[in-house]
């Protein structure tokens, strides 16, 4: 309660510097976390008590620039962490033969090769059709690119799997581990695709 206080009071008097927050909100994390209370509690008082105000001569508000700093960190690497260590995979008794069974291979490609050309190629039977119009200042290799990052998927993906093969858990970490790959390569190919794309215009 006393650290929560503090930022408050931080806050209250318009304090602009990050470090101060960071420090107290690490130290509140800390304490709720040993509360038995979930921690991500203290992640989200934090960001209450960050000022989110601009004054005309600021670029940008703490919160903001916080923010963007860790845009990229979090969409690309806590994200996927959290959910990769959430899924319930068990690795232990994987190998690379496994990976080529029909479960985990149907589904990467399903995933990665699959969503990719119905997406793209419903896109542009919309767009040539005349229902749909490509999004002005893109082209079609940019669209592609989207589409291929539409083959990223956890949720729906893991429910289809357990509706799939209902308790056979060997059946359902095949699924998890199709769904991990194929969600990987979408992601990295769609990434560098869209990169490369942007780079040049």
């Amino acid at each position: 309660f006393v650290t929560l206080a503090v930022l408050v009071a931080l806050n209250r008097l318009n304090i602009r510097r990050l470090l101060p927050y960071l420090l107290l909100g690490a130290l509140l994390w800390f304490f709720v976390l040993q509360s038995g209370v979930h921690a991500t509690l203290a992640g989200v008082a934090l960001a209450l008590c960050i000022p989110m105000g601009k004054p005309e001569e600021e670029a940008c508000s703490p919160l903001l620039f916080l923010e963007e700093k860790m845009h990229y960190w979090v969409a690309f690497a806590v994200v996927p962490i959290f959910g990769f260590a959430n899924a319930g995979v068990s690795l232990s008794g994987i190998t690379l033969a496994n990976l080529i069974d029909p479960v985990p291979l149907g589904v990467a490609l399903g995933l990665f090769v699959g969503k990719q050309i119905g997406v793209f190629l419903a896109a542009v039977l919309a767009i040539r059709a005349g229902l749909a119009v490509l999004p002005e200042g893109s082209n079609w290799v940019q669209l592609y690119g989207v589409a291929i990052l539409c083959g990223i998927g956890f949720t729906m993906s893991l429910f289809i799997g357990n509706l799939a093969f209902p308790g056979s858990q060997h059946l359902i970490d095949e699924v998890k581990v199709g769904v991990l790959i194929g969600s990987g390569l979408a992601a990295v190919a769609g990434i560098v695709l869209l990169r490369s794309r942007f780079s040049r215009h």
